[in-house]
């Protein structure tokens, strides 16, 4: 998976507030808050990553399939399918 952040950065301490509740469970199952904060934040920043490349390349998007659908495909007399 590409990376959209220095993985090698150093750590920095921060506060957050999250749900007492959910603090405690996860404490108690020994979930380790840091990785999995920084496992989810990863996920996050790749999906927006993902949308902000298709709503920036979207009238290239567009444009490549209207000339497939009124062209074909690549090397579509070669397929078997």
């Amino acid at each position: 998976m590409q990376s959209f952040f220095d993985p090698n950065a150093p750590k920095k301490a921060t506060n957050l507030s999250i749900n007492s509740d959910l603090l405690v469970k996860s404490r108690s199952m020994h979930i380790n808050l840091s990785a999995t904060l920084e496992q989810a934040l990863t996920q996050e920043l790749a999906k927006r990553e993902a949308e902000r490349w298709r709503n920036e390349h979207k009238a290239a998007i567009k444009a490549y399939n209207e000339f497939v659908n009124e062209h074909g495909g690549f090397g579509d007399e070669f397929r078997n399918f």
